[in-house]
This record gives structure tokens, C-alpha cells and sequence, in this order.
């Protein structure tokens, strides 16, 4: 049987149910509230615990590799039937995710009154009448809070965390991270925006303007100024109060680790491949 059709099987069932399975971990504690600590470490901690749980995925998909190294084109490792059984589920759910980002990327007919769209080349939107219902310090918040989004390229990270988030579908503590992240990311963006030079009160002052205009609807390749309701009292909170110090973090630590695991991996799939592919029930041999 051809490797490669064998490699993309596994790879489907083996990265799309260790993908699946790791949602349901537990979400932990919500830190958004921590009034203490920087919204921007507490958004990248957040980014972090969306990202994680493709950990074993990765694993999978590192340890395949390895096995793809060494196998030649006709392997002696041949699918049986019943590996459909298994691929059909998986196969479906990621159906179910490229659906949902295709339609994320559409744009609604009624736009928020302020929003950043665009994945590769981010703009800022202003509907009609906003700059006559905000002053022109709060206008200038605004805007420095939405091209704090469009530095950082925010419409495209939502979007890519939505679709990793509907892959573990429908685990409730895989949206309680996507949630959390979203409600960090707008106290994130509005340290950046205060720090670019933003008052925190005329920032508030367009937050709660805006969050007063009739409602649109938003897909998800969108960042608007109001962003999630639970994230408005703590919002309001934050900008009336001093920018919190960031504090010492270890990102750098954690991606050395990350990447030693994946090599570990690969290597274990050049020695132990085959091995692996026979403990499966769905592989002859």
C-alpha cells in the first residue's frame, strides 16, 4: 500500500483525535479579572492555553514524519477497512471547522460602529455618525485602540483560534479559552493603546459611547471596539485605573522546550514507527 495514503490517514485520525481529546481538558482558573497583573502577559498566557492543547497533535504529527523518513513508497503497513470507521468522525469535524472559517471570513451587511477586518493587510473601519457622537480625544482612543489590533494582526489570530477551537467541538472548556483569550485580548490592546499615548478615561468614555449604538452582527475575522460583554465592567475598570508593570516571563523557555518534545518525536517515529503503526487496530502487518 502507498506510504503516503497511510501517512495521511494516520495523520487525520491519530492528529484529529489527540486534537479532540486535549478540548476537553479542563480550562482552569479565568485570571482576566486580576486587576494586578498586565493584560497583556494575561492575554499571552491565554494565547498560550488555546495553543497547548495541539500539543499532543503535534506529537502525532512529529512521530509520523519520523516514520515517513524511514518507510519507503510501498510500505508493509496497510490500511484495513475498518480505518474508515475512524476517519469518517474526524473527517467530518474538520469539514465542520473549514466550513465555519469560510464563513468567519464574510462580511455582514451592518457593520459595528468601529471595527479592524482583514486578515493579511488589516484595516480600520469607522461607520457614519460615530465621529460626530464621540469628542475627538475619545475618537483618537478609539482608533489607537483598533490599530493596536491591526499591528498585532488580530482579526487573523481570531480567526486561526476559531478554527482550533471548533476542531474540539464541542467541548465546553475548549470555548471557555477561546472566550477568555477574547475578553484578555481587549484589556491587551487596551494597555497598547494607552501606551501609544491613549488617556485611559477618553478610551473609556469611547467604549461606553460606542457600546451604546445599535448592535451588528460580527463574524468572527473581526475585532470591534466593544469586543465581549464580560469583558466591559473589567475594561472600564482598567482604564480608570495606573497601567500594571509587565512582570518577568519565560516564553523563550517554554518554546526551547516545545521544540526539543517535537524532535524527540520525529525521532521516535525513524526508530519506533513501525511499531507505533502496528498498535493500531486499523493497521495489518
Amino acid at each position: 500500500m502507498s506510504r503516503n495514503l497511510v501517512l495521511a490517514t494516520m495523520v487525520l485520525v491519530l492528529c484529529g483525535a489527540a486534537t479532540w481529546l486535549a478540548g476537553w481538558l479542563p480550562a482552569g482558573r479565568r485570571d482576566q479579572g486580576d486587576a494586578g497583573a498586565s493584560a497583556r502577559q494575561l492575554e499571552a498566557r491565554a494565547w498560550r492555553r488555546i495553543w497547548l492543547t495541539l500539543l499532543p497533535a503535534g506529537i502525532a504529527l512529529a512521530t509520523m514524519f519520523g516514520w515517513a523518513l524511514q518507510e519507503p513508497g510501498v510500505t508493509d503497513e496497510p490500511l484495513l477497512p475498518i480505518a474508515a470507521l475512524f476517519a469518517i468522525p474526524i473527517g467530518l469535524l474538520c469539514l465542520r471547522s473549514a466550513f465555519r472559517a469560510w464563513r468567519a471570513l464574510r462580511r455582514p451587511h451592518d457593520m459595528p460602529a468601529i471595527a479592524t477586518v482583514g486578515l493579511l493587510k488589516p484595516q480600520i473601519l469607522v461607520a457614519d455618525g460615530v465621529d460626530g457622537a464621540l469628542d475627538s480625544d475619545a475618537m483618537e482612543a478609539a482608533i489607537a485602540h483598533e490599530d493596536a489590533h491591526r499591528r498585532h494582526r488580530d482579526p487573523l489570530r481570531i480567526w486561526l483560534a476559531q478554527i482550533a477551537t471548533d476542531l474540539q467541538w464541542p467541548s465546553p472548556f475548549a470555548r471557555r479559552r477561546f472566550d477568555e483569550w477574547l475578553t484578555t485580548l481587549e484589556l491587551a490592546r487596551d494597555e497598547d493603546a494607552r501606551l501609544a499615548g491613549a488617556a485611559g478615561e477618553d478610551l473609556a468614555a469611547a467604549l461606553i459611547e460606542v457600546a451604546r449604538m445599535p448592535r451588528a452582527s460580527r463574524p468572527v475575522a473581526m475585532v470591534g471596539l466593544t469586543g465581549t460583554d464580560l469583558a466591559f465592567a473589567s475594561r472600564v475598570r482598567r482604564l480608570l485605573s495606573p497601567v500594571p508593570p509587565l512582570t518577568k516571563d519565560r516564553p523563550r523557555a517554554l518554546v526551547f522546550a516545545l521544540s526539543v518534545v517535537l524532535v524527540a518525536a520525529v525521532l521516535v517515529g525513524v526508530s519506533y514507527g513501525d511499531y507505533v503503526l502496528r498498535a493500531m487496530p486499523f493497521i495489518g502487518g
